[in-house]
């Protein structure tokens, strides 16, 4: 699998990046895109969990032949409305496609990877294989910043059997992310103390452990067949409101619990002088789509990419990745 995984890295690299494909934004996410392609249709799915009716945009690969799923996760402001450029690239593969909404903005208790979000997810990825003709060894998540901590989230907990996972400029440690984004003066501190119901004086340590990918336990005898790429724009927590740090510390953390040695890890030294630096002494001479690759690693399927830029998902080099791991 190790040398599979390779190859796919280095097709992704040798693609340029499609005309206006990078998208920008903060972890709200709020995003002004064109509207809902209008084959794409709102749904209701009642949840496994509460029995609450959570939307999602939805699509249904056309024909008899079984396709990939793709489940994109909107980011920490978001819902399900959300407009998201991937849907367009699914279309255009005829894949079938899921948005859902996995209780909205992370501003209130049942959001924020809380029990409910996470079962939205698996309910949306359930919907979408009893209504359409999925390819089961094909579904692939994806998100970017609050999806992105979705996607980790997803990657520790889902009851699926999901074939890749992609998280852009994930979010990992919910507690250190409150006191950066309280450092920063952003409302994501706030919004952070009302999913958890914590107190800025009484954090509640629990709530925000069992909502931070970094405090989960891997399941990985369900996980070893999957990939998780994890990417990350080097500037992010300057230019951006999710530091590079929270990347490469689950990127270790992972790691670590499939057994990895020390030197399969991202060192101590080599992540203080990436969030000082903002770059790296030893070029990796690669690229993705336009971008440099600033730094990488890569330990059996676990991938870390740290490209020039901020925070932001790259949409054609994710969407070339995804087409290239949903090929049999």
């Amino acid at each position: 699998m190790h040398h599979i995984f390779s190859l796919v890295i280095l097709i992704l690299y040798s693609q340029p990046a499609l005309s206006g494909q990078a998208i920008t934004k903060p972890a709200s996410g709020s995003d002004t895109s064109p509207s809902w392609d209008p084959v794409f249709q709102v749904v209701e799915i009642s949840s496994s969990l509460d029995g609450e009716m959570q939307k999602a945009y939805y699509r249904r690969a056309e024909g008899v032949e079984e396709m990939p799923l793709l489940v994109s996760l909107h980011s920490w402001s978001g819902d399900y409305t959300q407009f998201d450029s991937l849907s367009l690239h699914s279309l255009s593969k005829n894949w079938n496609y899921i948005h859902p909404d996995f209780r909205g903005p992370n501003n209130r208790y049942e959001a924020c990877g809380s029990r409910q979000a996470i079962s939205d997810i698996d309910d949306a990825i359930q919907f979408a294989i009893d209504q359409g003709k999925v390819d089961l060894d094909n579904i692939h998540v994806i998100g970017s910043s609050g999806g992105g901590h979705a996607t980790l989230l997803t990657f520790m907990k889902s009851r699926h059997n999901i074939k890749s996972f992609s998280a852009w400029v994930p979010i990992s440690n919910l507690t250190d992310w409150y006191f950066e984004s309280l450092g920063r003066q952003q409302k994501y501190a706030a919004e952070i103390l009302l999913s958890t119901r914590s107190k800025p004086d009484s954090l509640n340590h629990g709530e925000l452990n069992r909502r931070s990918p970094i405090f989960l336990e891997t399941q990985w005898e369900q996980r070893k067949n999957s990939w998780l790429n994890i990417y990350a724009g080097i500037h992010d927590g300057y230019e951006g409101s999710v530091p590079v740090s929270h990347s490469l510390e689950f990127y270790n953390k992972v790691v670590s619990d499939l057994g990895g040695a020390s030197e399969d890890l991202v060192s101590t030294k080599i992540i203080l002088d990436l969030v000082k630096m903002r770059t790296y002494p030893e070029k990796t001479n690669q690229m993705i789509g336009d971008r440099e690759i600033i730094f990488q690693k890569q330990f059996e399927n676990i991938s870390l990419i740290l490209f020039d830029g901020g925070h932001e998902m790259l949409v054609g080099p994710a969407w070339k990745m995804l087409t290239v791991t949903g090929q049999k």
